[in-house]
């Protein structure tokens, strides 16, 4: 997975956080490590199972330890929707 493949997803990834955790844009970039922003594991517990739900794919809990920044929730959905699309194209 290449940073260019990720990075077409910070700003939904963004919004998504910023509407989940009521945050405001100007607080984050996509490098700012949400344990400064207060997130604790569950809430990217959280934030993954919204990510799911508004993407339509399935990641793996374990993912989980990824989901730091903006930056590195980007590079976890854009593995998941490639892997979806992977599995599209195979299982028809």
């Amino acid at each position: 997975m290449t940073t260019e493949d990720a990075s077409q997803y910070h700003a939904q990834v963004k919004q998504l956080v910023c509407d989940s955790f009521h945050l405001s844009p100007d607080a984050l970039d996509v490098t700012t490590p949400f344990d400064e922003l207060g997130l604790d594991s569950k809430q990217r517990v959280q934030l993954l199972a919204t990510i799911e739900v508004f993407f339509e794919v399935t990641i793996d809990l374990d993912e989980r330890d990824r989901l730091t920044d903006i930056a590195g929730t980007a590079e976890v959905l854009a593995d998941a929707l490639r892997a979806k699309s992977g599995a599209a194209g195979s299982g028809q």
